[in-house]
């Protein structure tokens, strides 16, 4: 069974701190900074992620499940991504469970402080992946061709 993620006033702050290192480009991992709209509110969020390539393809996983940051992207269908002086707009497509579950089986095995999140181990079989595939949204990413990409 996977641990459970609980958004505290602690993990909001290291959040934020761990974003801002990604906007420069020193955030460790590859992080990266994901600006997204509320859904709700209509203000910019920004939160830290690790996207990874998978097949020559980008993607992002939400390894603590539908938290607030894929609510919002789900809705908005696009945001800012930014490392370092790379700043992009991108728009996403969520993946199907069966297509997201060898880009999950990835990131488990190199992201290795998601691991008490997700209930499979990281040499799973991949048919375990697609399994839980369905609690870990996955978002294939595409640099939006019709906003201009912008510099940090």
């Amino acid at each position: 069974m996977a641990g459970s993620y609980k958004t505290t006033p602690a993990r909001r702050a290291v959040d934020r701190i761990i974003a801002a290192l990604g906007r420069r480009g020193i955030a460790p991992g590859g992080i990266a900074s994901l600006t997204v709209v509320g859904r709700r509110s209509g203000t910019p969020r920004t939160v830290p992620v690790t996207p990874v390539v998978v097949d020559g393809r980008r993607y992002l996983v939400a390894p603590y499940g539908p938290v607030g940051w894929v609510r919002n992207l789900r809705a908005a269908g696009e945001a800012t991504l930014q490392r370092g002086r790379r700043r992009e707009r991108i728009a996403v497509e969520e993946v199907a469970p069966e297509a997201a579950a060898p880009v999950l089986k990835h990131y488990v095995q190199r992201i290795a402080i998601v691991r008490p999140h997700v209930a499979a181990s990281p040499d799973a079989e991949l048919s375990e992946f697609i399994r839980i595939a369905h609690r870990h949204p996955v978002f294939a990413i595409r640099a939006d061709p019709d906003r201009p990409a912008g510099e940090g």
